[in-house]
């Protein structure tokens, strides 16, 4: 076992030392630390197995050398030989090279300036060849500058990004390529900044130029108007070809955003048609779009623009204060308006999405809420009618031009139905005073007519037809005074002046028919029926006026259904129509009459009251004088002519007029009789007063108006006429016997009225009682009197407990 472990250590050795001779000696480490690893007395063993290599080696060397040992003398020996040959060759190689040296100088010089030359022209061809790359930058930036210098902003900001990605990236190394990168950024703020400010110059110039792009563009709406108006009054007259053409061409019905003039009176050898481009320069806003798109900051331009056109919008619908006391303020105001929105239209069409149709409806319906609420405000200080419908013509026309740009315009035709409301206000406050200027310069008097002429003048005016007054000869009188064909001449005005505005409102025929009756039923009902009532009232409208006022309302209550055929006419809608309006005319003269019938009964009372106050009665005399009193002749007089006027009057008004002055002649000459203010009446004044009576009865019973029957109009005085019986013929017995049945003859007097006046007549006998004693007759009568007084107050206060 020992034995097979010292053979194991000895091939060990062997190997270490083999690795040892074969290995180099950096790498000897490891293989000598296998040494110290092993067993304990392996580095012995391998000590002595190292000596014993040395000293074969030793041999093997010492071997060599006694093997060469006499060709190395033999070498030794020859190289000292050679010796004085190589010392010179030395000297000759030396002089060789010192010559060689001496020779090689101007070549080395050469050489030398060669190789600078040719470090120079690999510099030069270096320079060359950068400077070939840094030429296009320089051009570029070269451009840039000229691009700014022209204002060619947009170029100069492609030319940028070019620089940016292309060019400078090529030479980024150089100093003044990252100058240049620098500057670039600047540049662009620079751009923008300037753009900007072409912005604003742009949004001033529209803001200026508004005015006369609306005008423009209005001008076009209504002459395109005016061209369909044309080619329809052409279809209905049946020509084949068009009236005229616009432009030498036939107008399109496409909308586009030019603005075409069409062909003025005074111009019509200028067929320019200008555009909006024409009157402002879009190019800034074109331009400051691109350059913000660009530069990537496309929304923040937008949000400005719209934020400024905004604030202009606002500016535009600002009217003047004095706006609504011209038409030219209103045009004004409608033409910036109009040019507002079609330079909005022009930009919504011209470009990608700065405005969008969502923008401008939502800008059309805030200005639109403005522009009614300011029209709706402005309109209600017109109070010209004239105005009021060049209004309703600019609106119109403004509603038409703006809808051919694609907005709505509903809510502006519904304000013209407020405006129209608001026009027949003002047509009837302006034909309210027509109608009192026709009243008071009327003479009330029936029209004289000379001669045919004139007749045909009259009924020309007038639609007035009778046979009897046609068989008359010349001259001759119409029945009406001469307000009549005024008033009936003026009613038609009206109907043309409300027509005009009922015009382009894209309304039906039939709803121009019911407003055309509508406005005028309002003319008839409340402007004319008031000034007729107005007029009645005045002061100075006597009877006989009043009697000619109530047969000129006849006449034009008879005029009303040819009012109908007009309007018929013109609006070309048959009255048989379904729910057609029928004109109040009837009605208004009705009560027109009614009212003047009303004021002939009042006026006529007041001039009885007038000569009732006249009457001068000596309440206390003894007799009468034999004879009616001269203020009730005077008034049986006068009441004699009026009725001879009222001839011309309905049959019922002068019977009515005539019973109605009767009882009033009658109720006042009882008030006159039972006046509180009357303390004593006599017998011979109760005899006068019953010869006034007798006066009375005479004119009733004469017929100072036709038409009543036997003595009906002397039952107006037959309550006065029982009453003064009764103390004339001093019938108290029978007046108290035969109280109460209806066959009584004394039926119509009242116990208290019969009773106030037998104590006025009491306090009389009261009065002459120291004279009266005397005599056994008036002592007998003034007990008569005072038994029927208490019999009389019986009954009176009999009828008041009854009650």
């Amino acid at each position: 076992m020992a034995e097979s472990e010292i053979l194991e250590s000895i091939t060990e050795h062997e190997r270490i030392l083999q690795e040892i001779e074969s290995t180099d000696t950096a790498c000897v480490g490891p293989t000598l630390r296998s040494v110290y690893d092993d067993q304990p007395n392996a580095h012995k063993r391998f000590m002595e197995k190292l000596d014993a290599r040395i000293r074969n080696h030793d041999r093997e060397i010492e071997k060599m050398c006694n093997f060469h040992h006499q060709g190395f003398v033999d070498a030794i020996t020859e190289l000292l030989k050679v010796r004085a040959d190589a010392e010179k060759l030395m000297v000759q190689v030396t002089g060789t090279n010192r010559r060689l040296q001496d020779a090689g100088k101007e070549v080395t010089a050469q050489t030398e300036e060669m190789i600078r030359c040719r470090v120079q022209q690999r510099n030069i061809a270096t320079t060359v060849e950068k400077l070939q790359l840094c030429i296009p930058v320089l051009e570029m930036y070269s451009k840039l500058k000229e691009q700014l210098d022209s204002k060619r902003y947009y170029a100069a900001l492609k030319t940028m990004e070019q620089l940016e990605n292309i060019y400078i990236p090529r030479v980024s190394k150089y100093r003044f390529c990252q100058i240049m990168a620098e500057t670039l950024p600047k540049l662009r703020e620079e751009i923008k900044e300037i753009s900007m400010s072409d912005l604003k110059d742009f949004l001033e110039s529209i803001r200026k130029h508004s005015d006369k792009i609306g005008e423009t563009a209005m001008r076009q709406a209504q002459q395109h108007r005016t061209f369909n108006s044309a080619v329809q009054k052409q279809a209905s007259m049946g020509y084949g070809k068009p009236l005229y053409m616009l432009n030498g061409k036939a107008p399109s019905p496409e909308s586009g955003v030019a603005l075409e003039l069409g062909v003025d009176e005074e111009e019509e050898h200028d067929d320019e048609v200008l555009t909006a481009q024409d009157l402002v320069d879009f190019s800034p806003v074109f331009r400051c779009l691109h350059i913000y798109t660009v530069l990537g900051d496309r929304e923040t331009f937008e949000n400005y623009y719209r934020k400024q056109r905004r604030k202009q919008a606002r500016l535009v619908l600002q009217p003047q204060s004095s706006m609504h006391e011209t038409v030219e303020g209103y045009r004004k105001y409608f033409n910036q308006i109009v040019g507002f929105f079609v330079v909005e239209d022009h930009i919504l069409h011209a470009t990608q999405g700065l405005v969008t149709r969502a923008y401008t409806d939502e800008l059309w319906n805030m200005a639109l809420s403005k522009i009614i609420a300011v029209l709706r405000t402005h309109s209600s200080y017109c109070s010209d009618p004239d105005l009021v419908l060049e209004l309703k013509n600019l609106i119109v026309i403004f509603a038409d031009t703006l809808q051919g740009y694609g907005f709505p315009v509903n809510r502006l035709f519904d304000l013209l139905f407020e405006i129209r409301d608001q026009y027949n206000e003002t047509l009837l406050k302006k034909w309210a005073g027509v109608f009192r200027e026709i009243f008071e310069s009327d003479n009330y008097s029936p029209i004289p007519v000379e001669n045919e002429e004139e007749y045909k003048t009259v009924i020309s005016r007038f639609p007035f037809h009778d046979a009897e007054i046609e068989k008359q000869q010349f001259p001759k009188k119409l029945p009406m005074s001469q307000s009549v064909p005024q008033v009936y001449i003026q009613v038609k005005e009206f109907i043309y002046a409300s027509l005009k505005f009922s015009e382009s409102l894209h309304r039906s025929s039939t709803e121009i028919d019911d407003m055309l009756r509508k406005s005028t039923n309002l003319l008839l009902t409340r402007t004319l029926s008031s000034c007729l009532q107005n007029l009645i009232k005045k002061p100075h409208i006597g009877l006989t006026e009043l009697v000619q006022i109530i047969i000129n309302t006849t006449h034009l209550e008879q005029a009303c259904k040819y009012l109908e055929d007009f309007i018929t006419n013109i609006t070309n809608v048959s009255p048989e129509t379904i729910h057609t309006t029928r004109l109040y005319g009837l009605s208004t003269f009705k009560d027109a009459r009614h009212a003047a019938e009303g004021e002939i009964y009042t006026k006529l009372n007041q001039k009885i009251d007038e000569f009732i106050q006249l009457a001068d009665y000596e309440w206390t005399m003894s007799e009468s004088d034999g004879r009616a009193s001269g203020y009730l002749m005077d008034l049986i007089n006068f009441l004699r002519s009026t009725f001879q006027v009222f001839t011309h009057l309905p049959g019922k008004v002068a019977q009515t007029a005539c019973m109605s002055a009767c009882k009033h002649l009658s109720t006042s000459l009882t008030q006159m009789l039972l006046d509180s203010g009357l303390k004593q009446i006599s017998m011979g004044a109760i005899q006068q007063f019953n010869l006034d009576v007798m006066q009375c009865e005479l004119f009733a019973s004469s017929e100072p108006v036709p038409g009543f029957q036997g003595d009906t109009l002397q039952l107006a005085f037959i309550d006065l006429r029982q009453l003064l019986d009764l103390f004339m013929v001093w019938d108290w017995s029978t007046y108290l016997a035969d109280y109460g049945q209806p066959t009584s003859k004394y039926l119509r007097v009242n116990p208290s009225t019969a009773l106030a006046l037998l104590e006025k007549m009491k306090d009389t006998s009261k009065k002459n009682n120291i004279f009266s004693q005397f005599r056994k007759n008036d002592r007998d009568k003034q007990k008569l009197i005072e038994t029927v007084v208490k019999q009389l107050r019986s009954l009176v206060n009999g009828m008041s407990q009854h009650t």
